[in-house]
Order: C-alpha cells, then sequence, then structure tokens
C-alpha cells in the first residue's frame, strides 16, 4: 500500500507538471502569435516608412525638374522675343531701303543711303547670336536607382551581432579604476551601442554559481571602451562582459574576464640586509651587536639577552637568514624590498622612530654594489635624513646632495611612476610635495632603506592619494623640473 501510494504521489507529481507545462507551451504559442503580429506591425511600419521616404523624395525631384523645365523655357522665351523685336527691326529698315530705290535726285539718294548706312550699323538683328542659350536636354535630371534596387532587395531581417572579443592586452588597470576595451570580429555597420556588465568577486577564474553579487550594467557605449571608476583599490573585478545590440536585438556576450586593481605590496628582504639591521617583514631596525646578542657564544647561551619581541622574534625564517647575510657591509646599512618596480604608477610610505639618528628612504636599481649607500651612486635616488647633532633634510643622486630647507615629516611617502620616469616624495600627512626626481629608468626598481640607530616601519599596497595625482598634474602641465640632480640614467 505504501508503495502504490508512492507511484500515486509521482503520478499526481508529474501530471501536474505536464499540466504545468501544457500551459507553459499554451502560453508561448499564444506569445508567437502575439510577437509574430507585433513584427508584421512593425514590418508594415518600417515600409510605410521606406514608402514615404519614396514619396517624399519623388515629389522633391519631380519639383526640381520642373523648376528646370521653366527655367529653360523661360530663356528660351526670351531670346524669341529678342529675335522678334529684332527681325521687325530689319524688315522696317528692308522697305525703308526698298523706298528709297525709287528717289531720282542724286543728292537726296545720297543722303537716303548715308542714314540707312547708319541705321544698319547699329541694327540689333546684326547683333543676335544664332543660337539657343539653353539645350532642349534634360537628360541630366535622370536617376538611376538600379544600386538602390539591389539594396533593396537586399533588405533582410536584422542579423543576430556576434559577441565582442574583450581585448585583454589593450586593458588598462589603475588604481580605482578599470579601462576595460573590446573589439568585435567582423565589422557591422548596423551595430547600435555596446552593452557592459561586471560584478565583483576576489578570486580568480571563471563564474561560480554560489556566492556570486548581482551584475551591474552599463548600457548604450558607443565606442569599443569604457572606464569603470569609483571601484575599490586592490580587488578583483570578474565577469567583465560585452554584448553587441543593434535596433531590434542584443547579442551573445563575450567571453568574461577578470582584472584587478593591483597593489604594489612587498615585504623588506630579510637576506638582502646589512648584518646590523634587524629585519621583520615591513620593519627594520639598528642592532649594534649584529645579530650575536641573541646568539650562543662558546657554547653557553647568553644568559644577559633579553627575550625578543614577538614582532622581532629570532626563531622566524628571515631572523635565521640574519647569520649568512653578507649582502651589505662596512657603512651600508642598507635593505632592499622583496620586490622590483617595472611598470605603473605605485606609492607606499616610511614612518622613522622618533630617536632615529639617521636614514634614507629611495629607490635602486637590482645589483647595488656591497659597500653602495643609497644617492650616492647613479643607479639610486633617495632623500636622507640626518639627526646627529643637527638635523640635515636632503636629496641625494649620483653622490651630489640637495638641501632640502624644509621640516622633516613624521611620515614620508614615495610616488613611484616608472614609465613617466619620475620619483617623488611627500609628507605623507598634507601631501605636500618634498622633492622629485626626473629620469628614465632603464632598470626594474627595488625599494631601498638606509638605517643608523633608531627604525623604520614601511606601509605597501597603498592607493595614490588623490592629493599626490593632483600635484603631479599640476607639476606635469608646468613642464618644469624641481630637481637640480635630474640625470638620465
Amino acid at each position: 500500500q505504501e508503495t502504490l501510494q508512492r507511484i500515486v504521489s509521482t503520478l499526481v507529481n508529474k501530471n501536474d507538471e505536464i499540466h504545468n507545462f501544457i500551459d507553459m507551451l499554451n502560453h508561448t504559442i499564444s506569445n508567437v502569435q502575439v510577437n509574430s503580429s507585433n513584427a508584421i506591425s512593425e514590418l508594415d511600419e518600417e515600409f510605410d516608412g521606406l514608402y514615404s521616404v519614396l514619396h517624399e523624395m519623388k515629389g522633391s525631384m519631380a519639383s526640381t525638374i520642373q523648376q528646370e523645365e521653366a527655367r529653360k523655357i523661360q530663356a528660351l522665351q526670351d531670346q524669341l522675343d529678342q529675335c522678334s523685336r529684332a527681325l521687325e527691326s530689319s524688315e522696317e529698315l528692308l522697305e525703308l531701303a526698298v523706298q528709297s530705290l525709287d528717289i531720282k535726285n542724286p543728292v537726296e539718294l545720297l543722303e537716303a543711303a548715308r542714314q540707312i548706312k547708319d541705321s544698319v550699323t547699329v541694327a540689333s538683328a546684326f547683333r543676335l547670336s544664332l543660337k539657343p542659350k539653353v539645350s532642349d536636354s534634360m537628360t541630366h535630371m535622370m536617376v538611376d536607382f538600379a544600386l538602390e534596387k539591389r539594396m533593396l532587395q537586399a533588405v533582410k531581417f536584422l542579423p543576430v551581432p556576434k559577441a565582442p572579443e574583450i581585448d585583454v592586452a589593450a586593458c588598462l588597470v589603475a588604481d580605482n579604476c578599470i579601462t576595460i576595451s573590446w573589439r568585435v570580429p567582423e565589422e557591422d555597420s548596423r551595430i547600435d551601442h555596446f552593452v557592459l556588465e561586471y560584478r565583483k568577486t576576489n578570486f580568480d577564474g571563471l563564474p561560480r554559481l554560489k556566492g556570486e553579487q548581482r551584475w551591474e550594467l552599463v548600457d548604450y557605449i558607443k565606442a569599443t571602451q569604457y572606464t569603470l571608476s569609483g571601484l575599490k583599490f586592490d580587488t578583483k573585478y570578474m565577469n567583465l562582459r560585452v554584448q553587441a545590440c543593434n535596433k531590434a536585438v542584443a547579442g551573445e556576450y563575450s567571453d568574461p574576464v577578470t582584472l584587478e586593481t593591483k597593489a604594489f605590496v612587498f615585504s623588506l628582504d630579510s637576506t638582502s640586509s646589512h648584518l646590523n639591521l634587524k629585519v621583520e617583514d615591513t620593519y627594520v631596525e639598528w642592532d649594534p651587536t649584529g645579530g650575536k646578542g641573541q646568539e650562543k657564544i662558546k657554547g653557553k647561551e647568553n644568559k644577559n639577552s633579553n627575550t625578543a619581541s614577538p614582532k622581532r622574534s629570532t626563531n622566524s625564517p628571515r631572523a635565521l637568514a640574519r647569520g649568512s647575510r653578507d649582502r651589505f657591509a662596512g657603512e651600508s646599512y642598507t635593505v632592499l624590498g622583496d620586490t622590483a618596480v617595472e611598470s605603473g604608477q605605485h606609492y607606499w610610505e616610511v614612518r622613522a622612530q622618533k630617536d632615529c639618528k639617521s636614514y634614507s628612504v629611495g629607490v635602486t636599481y637590482r645589483n647595488p654594489g656591497k659597500f653602495d649607500q643609497l644617492g650616492k651612486t647613479n643607479s639610486s635616488w633617495c632623500i636622507h635624513i640626518n639627526n646627529w647633532l643637527q638635523t640635515t633634510f636632503s636629496a641625494k643622486h649620483n653622490n651630489k646632495a640637495k638641501t632640502l630647507d624644509i621640516p622633516v615629516p613624521d611620515r614620508i611617502g614615495v610616488y613611484c611612476d616608472f614609465d613617466g620616469g619620475q620619483l617623488s616624495f611627500y609628507n605623507a600627512s598634507s601631501k605636500a610635495l618634498l622633492h622629485t626626481f626626473r629620469t628614465k629608468f632603464t632598470q626594474p626598481l627595488l625599494p631601498g632603506f638606509m638605517i643608523w640607530c633608531g627604525g623604520l616601519t614601511v606601509s605597501t599596497g597603498l592607493q595614490v592619494p588623490s592629493a599626490v595625482k593632483t600635484l603631479q598634474k599640476s607639476e606635469n602641465g608646468l613642464g618644469g623640473s624641481t630637481s637640480s640632480l635630474n640625470n638620465v640614467a
């Protein structure tokens, strides 16, 4: 009985499904009929519009022919009237000449002949052009609709536009903006506009069915590119897709792509640092013991050593690598970033401890010399702060220094425009410009830091502040240089 009950329940559900499907089919049939009728009505409207255009063109062109006819007839009529008047005058003169032939008095005959001669000289009949001013041809007003007839015969239903192709190489990702560019597989003059859809995500790969945000739409794009602005920095925007639309129908969407507003994130490379520096991720500190205070001495524990802070624990992989470091030596108390700048515009900030005696912040080409100091070579640029005895603030490059007669800020912002050949330093709090180097970077750049007696904290993955971008635009607009140390490297 239970089995039979289940079969009955299954049959009831299946019958309900079939009934619903039949209702859907009937509804679809009704919609097909309605939509077909609407399509025929729209077709009638299009042809009526075409007839109206042709009728209007016929009236305009017929009026032009009639105007040309009237102009020619008027010109010929004027010429005909002129000839009639000349002929009438000529006949009168001829009659007078014939009558003069009957004069017997030689003196009177001579006078009559003179008068007739003078009249003939000025007679209008001898000044007439006996050629029509206009021709009777109207062939220049004929039309040839052969091409138009072929075009009309070629009229078909609008094709569905093909899916555009997103050109990832031409897409531009900068700060919180994405410029997406696409192309159509075939030239189609009937495409009216494009529709762009995008939705946000935080992972790579193809679309996922669950957890996706709804599509956001940008409609009626006339060009083959569009810039999305106001996006959150360092976030992926997945499933950017585009479809082409003509007057009646939209085509398939392009294959989705994943683009990202990438942040420049780096850590300090402990394996590249001087032995007298303690390095942990984004923090570097002067260590006069060279790390020896945390190691065993003659097989015994250094009982006088204090417990290291968790942040800079000597058990970390970076700290354990300290013993084998020999990247920098002598007074080159330097540590480099672990990620190079090879293109684009990037920004990071540096905060120094209040008791820091001397430090430098800048960039350098890869593989600086073991004893090189930032700013003292032609392949490094920096600003240097010296708080020993008295404070000095300067910009350095190629062993030349330019004194900066401004207060030293608590935080320094570094803006690097690799492609534009520009390195600028800012007061990170007020965004006031401290100094700018202009050059042509020919190799990837590594962030570089020198520290003596104190510590530095680096903040990375930052978006270029709007105030910095505004200053860059105004500075570039002036076309001048803010550094006397600039060179083309």
